[in-house]
């Protein structure tokens, strides 16, 4: 009796396939390490960008937090603790804390961009223009709102800063989606 040999199956990839795709590999690799024109200057000064952008854009957001507490001193133990973390934000972009609004023992004044609406101004800062409320409803709406646009802002601001950047982004926007969410409920 004569025994043919059994056809054999290859238990792994091929040589000429490992070959070939560690060529293709290689290949890959030298098209997209970056040609040395500059490219490698241009990420970190786009995400130092962004983050500077992230901490101005925080401290403006604790500015509107300042004015509203001292337009309203009744909401300032509401509004303090989110205050607080917009501050811890603004640090963890790099930017310089923000002092509070009860900073040597008096309230803070609204800022220049942001003052106090008076009874019978309609406007409301619903603009946009950095007007609070003279009621308590409207200047929570008002941050509310801030809060939403800037959350808004940066979850598409995420498709623009690699890495860590993208997720402390990502993480900041969530509490704006947070703090949002406590404004508008109770």
């Amino acid at each position: 009796m004569s025994l043919s040999p059994s056809p054999r199956l290859p238990r792994g990839p091929r040589r000429r396939s490992l070959l070939a795709s560690a060529a293709g590999a290689a290949l890959l690799a030298g098209c997209t390490g970056g040609s040395g024109s500059g490219e490698a200057g241009a990420g970190p000064s786009a995400v130092e960008r962004a983050r500077a952008r992230a901490a101005r854009d925080s401290e403006e957001l604790a500015a509107r937090y300042a004015a509203v507490i001292a337009a309203h001193p009744g909401l300032a133990e509401r509004l303090g603790p989110l205050r607080e973390e917009v501050v811890r934000h603004v640090e963890a972009f790099g930017g310089v804390r923000v002092a509070s609004p009860t900073a040597a023992g008096t309230a803070a004044s609204p800022s220049a961009s942001v003052r106090a609406a008076g009874p019978g101004d309609d406007s409301g800062g619903s603009d946009g223009s950095g007007v609070v409320p003279s009621d308590e409803k409207g200047a929570l709406a008002l941050l509310a709102g801030a809060e939403r646009k800037l959350a808004d802002r940066r979850a598409e601001a995420l498709l623009d800063v690699p890495g860590e950047s993208a997720r402390l982004l990502a993480s900041v926007a969530a509490a704006g989606a947070a703090h949002v969410f406590l404004l508008t409920e109770g």
